[in-house]
C-alpha cells in the first residue's frame, strides 16, 4: 500500500529537479518550491517509511478526512493575504507553520497509507478532492490580475527594476508549480489505488480450481 506515496513523491520529485534546471525562482515561487517538497515529496515518503518498518493496523475512515480537511485548511489559510504576511514579518512564526505544513501532510499520508481494507476506496475521493482545492488555489495565483501579497516578503535588495509586473510574475509561476504538483502527487496516488481496488476485486472475485469463487481470500 506504501506504492501510490513513493510513486507520486517521485514524479513530482522528478518534475521539480527539471523546473530547478530551467527556472530561476523568485521569492514567492521559492517559497512555493518548499511546500512542495514538504507536502508532496517529503511527507508521503517518510509516511511510505513509517508504515514499512512498522506494523499498522486499518485506521478508521475518519482520521483520513480529519487529515484530508486539516491539510486543505492549513494550505489555503497559508496563502491568504494577511496570514501570509504576518508569517513573513515573523520568520519564527513562518517556521512553526512550515512545520504545521509538513505535520498535517504527514498525517494525510500516514491515515491514506493506513486505512483499513474495507474503507480503502475513501481514500479516492480524500485524494481528489485536496487535488481539486489545491489546484483551485494555484489557479487563483496564476490568473490573479494582479499580485495578491505586493512586494511583501520580496527581498530588500532586489533590483531596482523589480516591479510589480516582477512580483507578478513570480507569482504566475508559483502558481504553476502548484498546479502541476497537484496532479503529480493526488491524482497519481489516486490512479494507482483505483487499479490496486480493481486488480484485488478480479482477484477476490477468479474462481479456484475446484470451481468455487477466492472470496475472502
Amino acid at each position: 500500500m506504501t506504492s501510490p506515496a513513493i510513486a507520486s513523491a517521485t514524479a513530482v520529485l522528478l518534475t521539480a529537479a527539471a523546473v530547478l534546471l530551467v527556472y530561476d525562482l523568485g521569492h514567492f515561487s521559492t517559497h512555493m518550491m518548499l511546500h512542495i517538497a514538504s507536502m508532496n515529496i517529503i511527507a508521503p515518503l517518510v509516511a511510505a517509511l513509517i508504515v514499512t518498518r512498522r506494523h499498522t493496523g486499518g485506521t478508521r475512515p475518519c482520521w483520513l478526512w480529519t487529515a484530508t480537511f486539516l491539510q486543505i485548511v492549513l494550505l489555503w489559510t497559508w496563502h491568504s493575504p494577511a496570514v501570509h504576511h504576518l508569517l513573513l514579518r515573523s520568520p519564527a512564526a513562518g517556521l512553526t507553520f512550515h512545520a504545521a505544513l509538513l505535520l498535517a501532510a504527514l498525517f494525510f499520508w500516514l491515515s491514506l497509507l493506513t486505512t483499513s481494507a474495507a474503507s480503502r476506496w475513501q481514500t479516492i475521493p480524500a485524494l481528489l478532492l485536496s487535488g481539486k482545492l489545491t489546484c483551485l488555489l494555484a489557479a487563483l495565483l496564476i490568473f490573479a490580475p494582479r499580485t495578491l501579497y505586493g512586494f511583501t516578503g520580496h527581498l530588500a535588495d532586489a533590483p531596482k527594476h523589480f516591479s510589480l509586473h516582477h512580483a507578478l510574475e513570480d507569482q504566475h509561476l508559483a502558481g504553476l508549480l502548484m498546479i502541476t504538483a497537484c496532479p503529480l502527487s493526488y491524482l497519481v496516488a489516486a490512479v494507482i489505488i483505483t487499479v490496486q481496488l480493481i486488480t484485488r476485486t478480479e482477484i477476490s472475485a477468479a474462481p479456484m480450481p475446484d470451481g468455487r469463487l477466492s472470496i475472502g481470500r
